[in-house]
C-alpha cells in the first residue's frame, strides 16, 4: 500500500511560527525586553559598585566603577522608557500629471456688433 509523501519524512516542528508580516511585537513583548534590559544594567550596576569597594586601594579604577554605578540607574531609566523605533513613513505625496489633468473652462465667446 503506498503511503503519502508526508508520512515518509517526519518534518520537524519549529518552536515559534515564521513571522510573514511587518508587523510590529506586541506591547506585552515589548515591556517585557524593557524590563530585562533594566535589570540586566542594574545587575551592572550592582557589580560596578560592588567592585569599586573592593578596588578602593587603587584609586582611578575605584573612581570610574563608582562613576559608573552613578550614572547606570539614569541610563537605564531612559532605556526602560523608550519605546521601539519609529518607522520612517514616505508619505504619499502628489505628482502632476498631465494625461489626469481635466480640461479647462472653455474661453467665453465674445461677440462684437
Amino acid at each position: 500500500m503506498p503511503v503519502a509523501s508526508s508520512q515518509q519524512f517526519p518534518r520537524s516542528r519549529r518552536a515559534e511560527p515564521v513571522l510573514i508580516t511587518e508587523a510590529q511585537p506586541s506591547q506585552a513583548q515589548l515591556h517585557a525586553a524593557r524590563k530585562k534590559r533594566y535589570a540586566l544594567t542594574m545587575a551592572v550596576r550592582a557589580v560596578a559598585l560592588v567592585l569599586a569597594a573592593v578596588f578602593y586601594q587603587t584609586v582611578w579604577l575605584m573612581l570610574i566603577l563608582a562613576v559608573l554605578g552613578t550614572v547606570l540607574p539614569w541610563i537605564a531609566v531612559v532605556m526602560a522608557n523608550d519605546g521601539p523605533p519609529k518607522k520612517r513613513v514616505d508619505p504619499h505625496r502628489y505628482t502632476h500629471r498631465p494625461d489626469r489633468e481635466l480640461e479647462g473652462p472653455r474661453p467665453a465667446r465674445v461677440i462684437d456688433s
